[in-house]
């Protein structure tokens, strides 16, 4: 899965806030370095984000999400608006991506007709103070029992498991102590017969255990995908397609699927 950001506040630097053409001419290059998904965001969600409005999200959006239809990859929205979901859906794209994990008031209606897929994510508090201070008793156990749950509140609105991705949330109101021990449970949220989503792709963490900057964190960035994928990860969500491409097809060459 690459990362569109059309945001000028992204954590990563890359973001493309009112560049459409730009935009699309990024996705396209990611297609072509071996993007299966791609995933377009018109708001930030980094530590200490503030919420952008209705409108300017959907300016930011529906252009590319137009520009894109035809690219032959499916295409995921990351929002959290029950509004943007809704407009997004109608300009056909494939998922909706959702931090919040389907919690707005009105965000599982939004979604229930139809077949689009779904990503639920675990987060602790809201970006704007999420990581202040996290803490749990039991960080696994308590991710784990917080996913069965919107799976369930998913279930019961009429969304078919079929459609369900789950994602730990890394970064999103966790240590790194946190992140790590997420990282190593990972074939234990497999077992749940869900597909599971991580992101990772230049976050804190990696800088943290490299001691690199931003710029020059996507090599730790391609082990950290490497490692979650041997973990039964099905989706990597990535800014630097081609080296995490490559990093993955070492991985399935040495295991003898490639």
């Amino acid at each position: 899965m690459a990362i569109v950001n059309l945001t000028d506040d992204s954590f990563s630097g890359d973001g493309l806030r009112g560049g459409t053409p730009a935009a699309i001419a990024q996705a396209l290059r990611m297609i072509d370095a071996g993007a299966d998904i791609l995933d377009i965001g018109g708001e930030s969600s980094r530590p200490g984000a503030t919420s952008v409005s209705l409108q300017e999200e959907l300016d930011r959006l529906l252009p590319v999400i137009e520009g894109l239809r035809g690219c032959g990859r499916p295409l995921s929205v990351d929002t959290t608006k029950p509004d943007v979901m809704t407009a997004a859906l109608a300009a056909g794209v494939d998922m909706i991506n959702d931090i919040a994990a389907l919690r707005a008031p009105g965000a599982l209606a939004a979604v229930v007709e139809g077949d689009a897929a779904v990503c639920l994510m675990h987060m602790q508090g809201e970006p704007g103070t999420m990581q202040a201070a996290p803490a749990y008793r039991d960080v696994v156990a308590e991710v784990q029992e917080f996913l069965c749950q919107r799976v369930a509140a998913c279930a019961a609105a009429g969304i078919a498991r079929d459609r369900i991705v789950i994602d730990p949330g890394f970064g999103f109101g966790k240590t790194l102590e946190h992140n790590l021990a997420l990282l190593r449970a990972l074939p234990g949220l497999a077992e749940c017969a869900l597909p599971v989503l991580i992101g990772v792709s230049r976050k804190s963490m990696i800088g943290t255990i490299t001691g690199r900057p931003l710029e020059q964190r996507d090599g730790g960035s391609a082990v950290a995908a490497v490692l979650a994928v041997q973990r039964r990860a099905s989706i990597v969500r990535v800014h630097d397609v081609g080296a995490t491409r490559d990093a993955l097809a070492v991985l399935a060459a040495i295991d003898g699927s490639g």
